[in-house]
Protein backbone atom coordinates (compact mmCIF):
# COMPACT_ATOMS: atom_id res chain seq x y z
CA UNK A 1 0.00 0.00 0.00
CA UNK A 2 1.22 3.47 -0.85
CA UNK A 3 2.00 5.63 2.19
CA UNK A 4 2.61 9.20 1.06
CA UNK A 5 4.68 9.85 4.21
CA UNK A 6 7.41 7.60 2.74
CA UNK A 7 7.97 9.84 -0.29
CA UNK A 8 11.31 11.61 -0.48
CA UNK A 9 13.70 12.80 -3.17
CA UNK A 10 14.64 9.22 -4.07
CA UNK A 11 11.13 8.68 -5.51
CA UNK A 12 10.10 9.32 -9.13
CA UNK A 13 6.79 10.76 -10.28
CA UNK A 14 5.32 9.68 -13.59
CA UNK A 15 2.46 11.84 -14.88
CA UNK A 16 -0.02 11.26 -17.65
CA UNK A 17 -0.64 14.47 -19.61
CA UNK A 18 -4.21 14.91 -20.90
CA UNK A 19 -6.70 14.87 -18.04
CA UNK A 20 -3.93 15.26 -15.43
CA UNK A 21 -1.88 18.33 -16.39
CA UNK A 22 -4.30 19.83 -18.90
CA UNK A 23 -7.92 19.58 -19.94
CA UNK A 24 -8.65 16.54 -22.06
CA UNK A 25 -10.66 16.82 -25.27
CA UNK A 26 -13.57 14.41 -25.30
CA UNK A 27 -12.95 11.76 -27.97
CA UNK A 28 -10.38 13.97 -29.71
CA UNK A 29 -6.76 15.08 -29.47
CA UNK A 30 -5.01 18.24 -28.33
CA UNK A 31 -3.58 19.07 -31.75
CA UNK A 32 -1.64 22.28 -31.12
CA UNK A 33 -0.61 24.69 -28.37
CA UNK A 34 -3.72 26.84 -28.93
CA UNK A 35 -5.88 23.89 -27.80
CA UNK A 36 -3.78 23.10 -24.73
CA UNK A 37 -5.34 24.42 -21.49
CA UNK A 38 -3.75 23.77 -18.10
CA UNK A 39 -6.13 22.96 -15.27
CA UNK A 40 -6.37 26.05 -13.03
CA UNK A 41 -4.42 24.33 -10.24
CA UNK A 42 -1.77 22.47 -12.29
CA UNK A 43 1.03 25.02 -12.08
CA UNK A 44 0.65 25.32 -8.30
CA UNK A 45 0.59 21.52 -8.01
CA UNK A 46 3.73 21.14 -10.14
CA UNK A 47 5.64 23.64 -7.97
CA UNK A 48 4.73 21.60 -4.87
CA UNK A 49 5.49 18.22 -6.43
CA UNK A 50 8.88 19.42 -7.70
CA UNK A 51 9.99 19.86 -4.08
CA UNK A 52 9.29 16.22 -3.24
CA UNK A 53 10.42 14.26 -6.32
CA UNK A 54 13.94 14.22 -7.76
CA UNK A 55 12.59 13.04 -11.12
CA UNK A 56 9.28 13.93 -12.73
CA UNK A 57 8.49 12.55 -16.16
CA UNK A 58 5.42 12.60 -18.38
CA UNK A 59 4.25 9.48 -20.21
CA UNK A 60 1.52 10.12 -22.74
CA UNK A 61 -0.21 8.13 -25.46
CA UNK A 62 -0.45 10.35 -28.55
CA UNK A 63 -2.24 8.43 -31.30
CA UNK A 64 -3.13 11.74 -32.97
CA UNK A 65 0.42 11.90 -34.32
CA UNK A 66 0.26 8.32 -35.59
CA UNK A 67 -3.08 9.03 -37.29
CA UNK A 68 -1.65 12.11 -39.01
CA UNK A 69 -4.06 14.48 -37.26
CA UNK A 70 -1.13 16.47 -35.93
CA UNK A 71 2.57 16.54 -36.67
CA UNK A 72 5.48 15.62 -34.47
CA UNK A 73 6.42 19.32 -34.66
CA UNK A 74 2.97 20.21 -33.21
CA UNK A 75 3.52 17.76 -30.34
CA UNK A 76 7.04 19.06 -29.69
CA UNK A 77 5.71 22.62 -29.64
CA UNK A 78 2.98 21.69 -27.14
CA UNK A 79 5.53 20.04 -24.87
CA UNK A 80 8.12 22.83 -25.06
CA UNK A 81 5.48 25.45 -24.19
CA UNK A 82 4.10 23.24 -21.39
CA UNK A 83 7.58 22.73 -19.89
CA UNK A 84 8.36 26.43 -20.12
CA UNK A 85 5.15 27.43 -18.32
CA UNK A 86 5.74 24.85 -15.58
CA UNK A 87 9.36 25.98 -15.09
CA UNK A 88 8.34 29.66 -14.91
CA UNK A 89 6.12 28.89 -11.92
CA UNK A 90 8.68 26.85 -9.95
CA UNK A 91 7.90 23.36 -11.25
CA UNK A 92 9.85 20.96 -13.42
CA UNK A 93 9.46 18.01 -15.73
CA UNK A 94 12.67 16.18 -16.55
CA UNK A 95 11.48 14.56 -19.77
CA UNK A 96 8.33 13.83 -21.77
CA UNK A 97 7.84 10.37 -23.26
CA UNK A 98 5.12 9.81 -25.82
CA UNK A 99 3.80 6.91 -27.84
CA UNK A 100 2.36 7.77 -31.26
CA UNK A 101 1.95 4.11 -32.22
CA UNK A 102 -1.47 3.09 -33.51
CA UNK A 103 -1.29 -0.56 -32.43
CA UNK A 104 -2.76 -1.11 -28.98
CA UNK A 105 -0.23 -3.89 -28.38
CA UNK A 106 2.76 -1.59 -28.93
CA UNK A 107 5.21 -2.10 -26.04
CA UNK A 108 5.23 1.67 -25.47
CA UNK A 109 1.47 2.23 -25.55
CA UNK A 110 -0.09 2.35 -22.10
CA UNK A 111 -1.05 0.12 -20.35
CA UNK A 112 2.15 -1.53 -21.60
CA UNK A 113 5.19 -0.35 -19.58
CA UNK A 114 7.62 0.59 -22.39
CA UNK A 115 7.73 4.31 -21.59
CA UNK A 116 8.60 3.52 -17.95
CA UNK A 117 11.50 1.38 -19.15
CA UNK A 118 12.64 4.19 -21.47
CA UNK A 119 12.70 6.57 -18.49
CA UNK A 120 14.62 4.08 -16.36
CA UNK A 121 17.13 3.68 -19.20
CA UNK A 122 17.57 7.48 -19.44
CA UNK A 123 17.70 8.06 -15.67
CA UNK A 124 19.42 5.05 -14.10
CA UNK A 125 18.59 6.21 -10.56
CA UNK A 126 14.88 5.62 -11.15
CA UNK A 127 13.62 2.74 -9.04
CA UNK A 128 10.23 1.68 -10.38
CA UNK A 129 9.35 0.22 -6.97
CA UNK A 130 9.75 3.78 -5.62
CA UNK A 131 7.75 5.42 -8.39
CA UNK A 132 4.18 6.62 -8.74
CA UNK A 133 2.08 7.06 -11.87
CA UNK A 134 -0.65 9.69 -11.65
CA UNK A 135 -3.29 9.31 -14.32
CA UNK A 136 -6.98 9.70 -15.14
CA UNK A 137 -7.60 6.39 -16.91
CA UNK A 138 -7.47 2.73 -15.99
CA UNK A 139 -4.86 2.31 -18.77
CA UNK A 140 -2.56 4.60 -16.73
CA UNK A 141 -3.13 2.43 -13.67
CA UNK A 142 -2.37 -0.70 -15.71
CA UNK A 143 0.81 0.97 -16.97
CA UNK A 144 1.87 1.56 -13.38
CA UNK A 145 1.12 -1.99 -12.28
CA UNK A 146 2.85 -3.46 -15.35
CA UNK A 147 5.96 -1.41 -14.57
CA UNK A 148 5.94 -2.28 -10.85
CA UNK A 149 5.02 1.16 -9.53
CA UNK A 150 2.33 2.66 -7.32
CA UNK A 151 -0.78 4.19 -8.87
CA UNK A 152 -2.77 7.33 -8.16
CA UNK A 153 -6.04 7.87 -10.00
CA UNK A 154 -7.35 11.42 -10.60
CA UNK A 155 -11.11 11.67 -11.00
CA UNK A 156 -10.83 14.63 -13.39
CA UNK A 157 -12.37 13.05 -16.50
CA UNK A 158 -13.73 9.68 -15.35
CA UNK A 159 -15.17 10.20 -11.86
CA UNK A 160 -17.45 7.20 -12.40
CA UNK A 161 -14.43 4.85 -12.25
CA UNK A 162 -15.04 2.50 -9.31
CA UNK A 163 -12.86 2.84 -6.24
CA UNK A 164 -11.54 0.88 -4.53
CA UNK A 165 -10.10 -0.98 -7.48
CA UNK A 166 -7.18 -3.45 -7.49
CA UNK A 167 -5.30 -1.26 -10.00
CA UNK A 168 -5.68 1.96 -7.95
CA UNK A 169 -3.65 2.61 -4.78
CA UNK A 170 -4.99 6.11 -4.07
CA UNK A 171 -7.60 8.40 -5.63
CA UNK A 172 -7.79 12.21 -5.63
CA UNK A 173 -10.00 14.80 -7.30
CA UNK A 174 -7.08 16.51 -9.10
CA UNK A 175 -3.32 16.95 -9.18
CA UNK A 176 -3.33 19.70 -6.54
CA UNK A 177 -5.23 17.52 -4.08
CA UNK A 178 -2.57 14.83 -4.56
CA UNK A 179 0.26 17.38 -4.16
CA UNK A 180 -1.25 18.75 -0.95
CA UNK A 181 -1.65 15.24 0.46
CA UNK A 182 2.12 14.74 0.23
Amino acid sequence: MLDLKNINKSWTLFLDRDGVINHDKDNDYIRDWNEFRFYDTTLEAMAILSKYFERIVVTTNQKGVGKGLMSLADLTNIHSNMLSAIEKTGGKIDKVYYCADLADDSPNRKPNPGMAFQAKNDFEEIELSKSIIVGNRISDMGFGRNAGMYTVFLATTHPETPYPDPLIDLRFTDLLAFAKAI
